[in-house]
């Protein structure tokens, strides 16, 4: 049997689709307006830049003083970080005992000397009568045994001469080389040891080693500014001092180590500047090196590079006004621009102001805003 559904349900879900099909549409969300921006046109430029390297000043001669004999210091004969000239007499130690060693030593030479000057007159005798017959050969054979031994003698008195000549050569100290010589860690009366206590320390001063470690990539670059050195007026090599001044003098390569270090991957290199009294062993300062490349580079603004864990990138302008963020490898920074060694094209556009505002695939508006009529 049909069920009969009331009239008043029927009415009632008739008015509930009325009223449905009659109520207002959701509204539509409006499009992102794109984002304003200036954008730069990269290209090839040519540029002057200098890398700068840490440096430390060394000394290309340096010694520390060392007594080789033992005794008390009797004699000093320096000022205290004075220039000294190549074999002045610096430090004297007490050479009487030495002194009287050697006279002692020559004058057991000059017996055996005398002792060796008769066995050869005995030996040449006893060789002439045996000649003859007239005396026994056992005895000629005691004569030349003598002589022998005698000889032995006269070496050893010999060398030992040459040992204590040497005690009193070293009893008095002298400059190796032309430089400066520092505080004296010894005074009048102070007992040294042999090859022990360090009297002084010289070093030269003119000119000066400054060392830099390069990394083994720029080896060959390097190594063609040693071959071909630029004139003084257009120096490559630009010494600052440590308040930041730039040293006056010029310089140039000396020479390159002889193996880059495995853990660092960089080789020192050696420059050497004239010294006008300003440089001192053991001064930290920077070496600025001027590009030598004859070509151009490519240039970017340096506001337009964004940094994320270590890496750089930008944001380049494609099709349809869109933007996408690209990783680029940098060189060196030049005033508000900065090359671009990898990432980039000529004639590509980057956005060079807005870069906070952006994210992959942002619609961009790069023409400037129109002026409002007054």
């Amino acid at each position: 049997m049909a069920k009969t559904i009331p009239i008043h349900r029927l009415l009632t879900g008739s008015l509930l689709m009325l009223v449905a099909c009659s109520s207002p549409k959701a509204p539509e969300q409006k499009a992102t307006p794109p984002v304003p921006v200036s954008v730069y046109e990269v290209q090839n430029e040519s540029a002057v830049y200098f890398d700068s390297y840490p440096a430390t000043i060394i000394a290309l001669n340096q010694v520390d003083l060392k007594a080789q004999v033992t005794g008390y210091v009797t004699g000093i004969f320096f000022t205290d970080g004075q220039h000294v000239n190549k074999g002045q007499k610096l430090y004297e130690i007490d050479k009487q005992q030495y002194q009287a060693n050697y006279d002692q030593a020559v004058a057991n030479l000059n017996v055996v000397k005398a002792n060796l000057a008769k066995a050869q007159q005995d030996a040449d005798r006893y060789e002439t009568l045996l000649k003859q017959d007239a005396i026994a050969k056992q005895k000629v054979d005691y004569a030349i045994a003598d002589l022998q031994s005698i000889k032995m003698q006269v070496a050893a008195a010999q060398a030992n001469v040459s040992r204590l000549s040497n005690d009193l050569r070293f009893s008095t100290i002298y400059a190796p080389f032309e430089g400066t010589i520092g505080i004296s860690q010894a005074k009048t009366g102070t007992l040294v040891t042999a090859n022990q206590n360090i009297l002084n320390t010289v070093s030269s001063d003119n000119p000066m080693a400054v060392d830099i470690s390069i990394d083994q990539k720029e080896i060959p670059r390097f190594a063609n500014l040693k071959a071909h050195p630029a004139p003084e007026k257009d120096s490559i090599f630009t010494l600052i001092l440590p308040d930041n001044t730039v040293y006056a003098k010029t310089g140039f390569i000396s020479l390159t180590d002889r193996a880059v270090d495995p853990q660092t991957g960089t080789i020192k290199t050696r420059l050497v500047f004239a010294n006008n009294g300003q440089l001192k062993a053991g001064m930290s300062t920077s070496i600025r090196v001027k590009n030598n490349h004859d070509g151009t580079f490519l240039l970017a603004p340096y506001k337009s590079v964004l940094e994320q864990m270590g890496e750089y990138f930008v944001f380049v302008v494609g099709d349809s006004s869109k933007v996408s963020q690209r990783k680029i490898v940098l060189g060196t920074r030049i005033n508000d621009k900065v090359i671009v060694k990898d990432g980039l094209k000529p004639g590509e556009k980057v956005v060079a102001e807005g870069v906070q505002k952006l994210k992959d695939g942002t619609v961009v508006n790069t023409a400037p805003p129109k002026a409002t009529k007054p």
